[in-house]
């Protein structure tokens, strides 16, 4: 199992790696090694994420979502397969944790009566400050 959060974590059979040839940094080996590492994550058929956590890692995944629900995560960054392994890893971790976070539904609230009055009020005796300091006179 893989934690997510204390409460949460993913089996690894659920996950699905596989090697492909890099475009990036590899030096001598660019053409010869598969070092980036791609992660299929069956969202839409994981028995161990909840159904509102799937909705939201649906929504979260954008692109990386194709449309038969798998999340598709690739590193590339690093020579080592190994390392682009742990960062495809790490980021499809961060991004079910960010998924199994709640949002907090913002209720609509009205500015106070006492809250408009003392704007208004700040207004006026700021506008009378300035009117007092005019050199002409007229009113």
């Amino acid at each position: 199992m893989i934690p997510i959060t204390p409460t949460l974590a993913i089996d690894e059979n659920e996950i699905e790696e596989r090697f492909i040839r890099s475009p990036g940094p590899g030096g001598q080996n660019v053409n010869k090694v598969s070092s980036a590492v791609q992660l299929r994550f069956d969202v839409q058929g994981s028995r161990t994420l909840p159904p509102s956590v799937r909705d939201r890692l649906a929504a979260l995944a954008g692109r990386r979502l194709s449309r038969e629900g798998i999340l598709t995560v690739t590193a590339n960054r690093h020579r080592s397969q190994e390392r682009n392994r742990a960062e495809a890893l790490e980021r499809l971790v961060e991004l079910i944790r960010q998924a199994s976070i709640v949002p907090t539904i913002r209720r609509a609230t009205r500015v106070s009566r006492a809250a408009k009055r003392k704007r208004v009020d700040s207004k006026t005796r700021r506008g009378t400050i300035k009117k007092l300091r005019r050199i002409d006179g007229d009113d």
